[in-house]
Parts: structure tokens; sequence; C-alpha cells
């Protein structure tokens, strides 16, 4: 795929999955009955659907990551690295210090991945749709994420009606979004006066507050995020297996 290449954020330390994130850097955690870790999902379903330039984002543990995938051939894939800056804090951070490096200079768009989601959305549709809309960013929302918890309708203090994980019915954002590569030079803002700069936090509502259009390219596709161990450990490895055997 021209002009476009992918960053997939596998830097940090994932301690909402800790214990397991004590050994495994959180994109390395092993799902399926291959047992494959989760971002060699990640990187094949980019193969799958035609991008073959890759940037991890490593940090934590990132010995792991280059040390399972090397230069990406073995995938089909070329595959660069750059390392977590702590003078970058933040997953914006990280994407500005990749800016900085020079990594994405022969590109126009950048493909965000977050690397703890496991997804099969078509990501050749998702860029395509960016392009056509000529989007500054263009984030990847699920139509149907049901919440967590029981809602619980009230008069008063008497109950009247009751729901048991009910859809939220609003988009949520899925942890993939395209953006123009200039939008990264924004970053260096939110870093001269914050601490750490975060993609959903602070770059994506410079870009509406400067009144710049975001894109939503909504979908029902299958995702997961891997981001906890209670979510990791309901996660059935046969699902897995049914939903990416075209990827394996």
């Amino acid at each position: 795929m021209n002009g476009i290449v992918a960053a997939v954020l596998c830097g940090g330390e994932g301690k909402r999955l800790r214990p397991l994130t004590y050994y495994f850097q959180k994109a390395m955690i092993p799902v399926g009955t291959k047992q494959k870790p989760l971002i060699e999902y990640i990187v094949r379903l980019l193969r799958y659907h035609g991008l073959t330039d890759v940037v991890l984002l490593v940090g934590y543990k990132g010995e792991q990551v280059v040390n399972y995938f090397d230069d990406g051939s073995r995938f089909g894939v070329k595959i660069t690295y750059v390392w977590d800056n702590p003078s970058y804090p933040g997953n914006a951070g990280a994407l500005y210090n990749a800016y900085l490096q020079g990594v994405f200079d022969n590109y126009r768009d950048i493909l965000v991945y977050y690397g703890d989601i496991l997804t099969n959305l078509d990501i050749a549709a998702l860029v395509k749709f960016h392009r056509e809309r000529k989007a500054i960013a263009t984030l990847a929302l699920s139509s149907s994420y049901n919440v967590s918890v029981g809602v619980v309708e009230v008069d008063g203090t008497e109950v009247k009606a009751l729901r048991e994980k009910p859809p939220l019915g609003k988009p949520v954002f899925i942890g993939i979004l395209v953006m123009k590569k200039d939008a990264i030079k924004l970053v260096k803002e939110i870093l001269d006066v914050k601490e750490s700069a975060d993609i959903m936090g602070d770059l994506m509502p410079l870009l509406l507050n400067r009144g710049i259009k975001i894109e939503a390219y909504i979908t029902d596709v299958y995702w997961y995020d891997l981001g906890t161990t209670e979510k990791y450990e309901k996660l059935s490895p046969e699902k897995v297996d049914k939903m990416f055997l075209h990827l394996l």
C-alpha cells in the first residue's frame, strides 16, 4: 500500500496485565491454541491488507519483540524499530520520537495500531475511507459495544427497570486510527505544557480545538481489548483460531 506506514504501539509496561507483564511485553502475550504472540496477529493482519512497511515502537521488554520478529521478512513485511525516549513520554510522545528520527519521512499517512487490540478490521478499507475523505485523522470506531456493568433505571429511590450489560448506544474507539504525518508535529506543543502526551487524550482534542475535522470510520467488526488480566482470561483460544485462521 503506497504512501502509508503502520506504527504499532508496543512499548508500554502493561501494568493492568500484571503479573503476566512481569515476564512478557504485553504485546507478546500468547493467544489462541497455537499460543502465538498477540502482536503476530497484528503484523499478519497488516500484511494481509497490503501494509508491508511497519514501525514497532518498543520500550519495556522490547528485546522480546525484536528477537521474535527481527527484520520482519519471515512475515512478509519490513520492520523498523524505534525505542522509546524518556524525553517524549506517552503514546503520542512515542509517535513524536519516531517522527523526529525520520522513520516516517517517506510516507504521507501513518496507521497507528495500539498493541493490545485484537481485531479483524479491514485495514485497507479504513485507509481508503481516510483518503477519500481527505481527512487529517480518521478513527476506527465500533458501533456495537456493551457496557461492562448492569444499568438500573430509577425514579427517586424506586427501581423501575434493570438491564444487564446493555449496549452503550454510542461508538467507541477501538485502538486504530490513520493520520496525516504532519499532524504528529503538534505533539511538541502538548509536551511543552504537559509531562506526557496521549493520542486520544491530548492530540485528537488539540486537532478538534484547532477546527480540524476528524473523520469516524464506524464498523461492527470483531475487536477485543486485551489490556487487563480479566479480559485476557476471558478470551477464548478457540474463538481466536476461528476468527483468524485466514491469517496464520
